[in-house]
């Protein structure tokens, strides 16, 4: 195994190792500190969504564990894990108020969202497909294959890159609704930032992965 390549991995292990470590104590933390209100994560995140006018969407348990929450733009609904549904602390309520500001971003037709959603269709088949692609390039040693299997693997970073801004803006509209609330104190503020936060860099350090690797594979093929 190439030095350079056993570097990217290494670099990979201790992001993924250390952003998933980061954000599992910071969910802790405030897992720990109830909201001011003692509203739960989905009854916060309903005035989040009914003040921009989103009252028709639903907000609904997705029956999975700790950090699965996420907003279907298929269904144009929110789904909760239990902690983010009925759980009142600051964790829930920033968990929560992330993924209604998804809902927001969607019915504002926000430009990176509309960029993603695009990029969808080709991302499902460059994440199924590059790797085998372009390890069948290295056997049967066709360029021309390589070089596919790179342009879609591509096409993943590129998502994972317009994915950023997304996450960001989404997290950026749910902490202007939390501290506009005057019943929500600057320290509980705070820590629902530190939450936001912690949730941004696991994607910052997987785009940061899928880079290193892309510029890896782009340095292998010019080389080759």
């Amino acid at each position: 195994m190439q030095l350079s390549y056993l570097a990217i991995v290494v670099i990979s292990l201790v992001l993924g190792l250390g952003t998933q470590w980061y954000i599992k104590h910071t969910f802790n933390e405030w897992s720990q500190i109830p909201v001011a209100t003692r509203e739960t994560g989905a009854q916060i995140s309903r005035r989040f969504l009914d003040s921009e006018g989103l009252t028709t969407v639903p907000i609904i348990p997705n029956g999975q564990g700790d950090l699965s929450d996420y907003y279907d733009p298929k269904t144009d609904s929110l789904n909760l894990s239990d902690s983010s549904q009925y759980g009142n602390s600051v964790a829930s309520m920033a968990v929560a108020c992330h993924e209604a500001g998804h809902a927001v971003q969607h019915a504002r037709k926000y430009g990176p969202v509309l960029a993603r959603t695009a990029l969808v269709p080709a991302v499902n088949i460059g994440s199924q497909l590059w790797m085998i692609v372009l390890i069948a390039g290295i056997v049967i040693n066709w360029s021309g294959l390589i070089t596919l299997g790179i342009i879609l693997f591509a096409v993943v970073v590129l998502f994972q890159i317009v994915t950023l801004p997304v996450e960001f803006d989404a997290s950026n509209r749910a902490l202007q609704f939390i501290q506009s609330d005057p019943r929500i104190p600057s320290d509980q503020a705070a820590g629902a930032k530190k939450m936001l936060v912690a949730a941004a860099l696991t994607y910052v350090a997987a785009a940061l992965t899928s880079i290193l690797q892309l510029l890896y594979l782009l340095s292998q093929n010019r080389d080759n």
